[in-house]
C-alpha cells in the first residue's frame, strides 16, 4: 500500500514526464492543509527560454494565484528532485511548511537551508523512480 507521500510523488513524476524530451524532467505539486492538490507544474526552461521556469517556481506562482495569497502557510510541495538554491529561496519566501522530494541533488544540496528555516523536509520518496527518469534523460543527451 502506498503512503500519501508516495501517491503525491507519483503525480509529480507524471508532471516531470511532460517536460520530456526538451527539458530536464522535474515535476512539482503543491497541496493545501487538507491534502488537496492546488497546483502542478514541470520544467519549462527550454520551451519558454527562461532560466526561471523551474517546476517549483511555476507551481508556487500557480498556488499563489489560486489561493490569492503569496503566503502558502500549511502547504506542502512535492518535487521529484531536491530543490536548487533559487527554488529553495522561493519555497522559504512563500512560507511553504513542508518539502517532500524524491532524488537527492548532489549539485545543490539545499535541505539544510530549509531545515534552518523550520521547514519540514523529507527526502528520498520514490527516489529510484525519480532518479531513473533523470538518468534516462541525461543518457539520451550524451
Amino acid at each position: 500500500m502506498q503512503s500519501l507521500e508516495e501517491s503525491f510523488m507519483l503525480i509529480a513524476l507524471e508532471e516531470a514526464k511532460k517536460a520530456l524530451p526538451l527539458d530536464v524532467p522535474i515535476g512539482a505539486i503543491i497541496t493545501d492543509s487538507n491534502n488537496k492538490i492546488i497546483s502542478k507544474a514541470y520544467n519549462l526552461r527550454e520551451k519558454n527560454q527562461s532560466s526561471l521556469d523551474h517546476a517549483e517556481i511555476i507551481a508556487i506562482k500557480q498556488a499563489c494565484q489560486i489561493l490569492q495569497n503569496w503566503r502558502l502557510d500549511n502547504c506542502k510541495i512535492y518535487i521529484t528532485l531536491e530543490p536548487c538554491l533559487m527554488c529553495t529561496g522561493a519555497i522559504i519566501e512563500s512560507r511553504i511548511s513542508t518539502v517532500i522530494f524524491g532524488a537527492y541533488n548532489d549539485l545543490s544540496p539545499t535541505s539544510n537551508f530549509l531545515i534552518k528555516k523550520d521547514i519540514k523536509v523529507y527526502g528520498g520518496i520514490l527516489e529510484k523512480n525519480c532518479l531513473n527518469i533523470l538518468k534516462s534523460f541525461f543518457s539520451s543527451k550524451r
